[in-house]
């Protein structure tokens, strides 16, 4: 399998639009210990010709036209793109569908839950059904993912429920959301039946049961978003909490570098990274931290081929 990450930050990107915070003017200055990252996208396939994105980032037209095996090949149009795996429905995820809307063929996987986000907003039927498949994908059943023309990928995917909450457009307003563990919020499970891997970009808290089953995986991409859970209040640019908006905190006793310290993962790496996180600048201790720890920060066109 080859993996790639198309864009590992947040929503908002690293650096973010409207921030002039410390980190998004180093990263617009061209500091070389602060590298640029575009919104959440990962690309997967067994055979190097076809390809499934992992999260339709708002910037996947972008990423598209960066990384040429994801360009058309062959005729006047044409994608090696087969499908888009939702893991949840916030805007990061959702909005680069709209991207994928010239009448090409491929198919959205993704639970009932997360496709019935779509289907409740007229925005996307631009994505015509007689076209684009949408696949519901039930929690904890492998699905062997089909080519679009028919025949499979080679790779299975599972799709499972993690400690998470439904996106921040869908709550109700005054009422905070609970952690719930069901369709909103999922991990996947990838695997070409030597190897998998695990992409987790929205988790609250690392549970026994997660634990179980990402031992002696060959990767896993996790959420990154923050470094300590009061991180945005303290920096001024926000009034939530990392656990308030379903992210558990990379550091600390109670986050994701303790959580995982006794886990056997071959790859450990972070992705979904907020544009505050200090580990995205590579001379703070919280990336010497994160390094020392035996993860790596997520980067775009970082790829692992297993």
């Amino acid at each position: 399998m080859r993996v790639v990450i198309l864009g590992a930050a947040a929503g908002g990107g690293f650096p973010q639009w409207n921030s002039n915070a410390p980190g998004c003017w180093r990263a617009r200055a061209g500091d070389p210990a602060a590298k640029p990252r575009s919104q959440i996208s990962l690309a997967v396939s067994a055979d190097n010709a076809n390809w499934f994105v992992f999260s339709a980032s708002p910037d996947l037209r972008a990423q598209i036209e960066r990384f040429p095996f994801l360009q058309p090949r062959t005729g006047l149009r044409s994608t090696p793109i087969q499908g888009v795996v939702l893991t949840d429905g916030n805007v990061d995820a959702v909005a680069g569908l709209l991207n994928l809307r010239e009448a090409e063929a491929f198919s959205i996987f993704a639970t009932g839950t997360v496709l019935g986000v779509l289907d409740e907003n007229p925005i996307f039927e631009v994505l015509a059904r007689d076209i684009v498949r949408r696949v519901r994908v039930p929690l904890d059943e492998p699905l062997l993912l089909p080519l679009t023309k028919g025949g499979t990928s080679g790779l299975t995917l599972t799709l499972f429920a993690v400690p998470g909450k439904v996106p921040l457009y869908l709550e109700r307003p005054g009422v905070p959301p609970p952690t719930v563990e069901g369709e909103e919020t999922v991990g996947a499970e990838i695997s070409d039946g030597r190897h998998r891997f695990f992409f987790i970009p929205n988790c609250a808290r690392v549970t026994d049961k997660l634990l179980a089953r990402v031992e002696g995986a060959d990767a896993l991409f996790f959420d990154g978003t923050l470094w300590r859970d009061d991180e945005m209040i303290r920096a001024g640019i926000g009034t939530k909490t990392g656990q308030r908006m379903g992210h558990i905190s990379v550091g600390g006793p109670d986050g994701t570098l303790a959580a995982f310290e006794t886990c056997s993962i071959a790859r450990r790496i972070l992705i979904h990274i907020n544009n505050s996180n200090p580990i995205l600048l590579e001379d703070t201790p919280e990336h010497a931290a994160v390094v020392a720890a035996g993860w790596r920060v997520g980067e775009d066109g970082m790829e692992v081929e297993l």
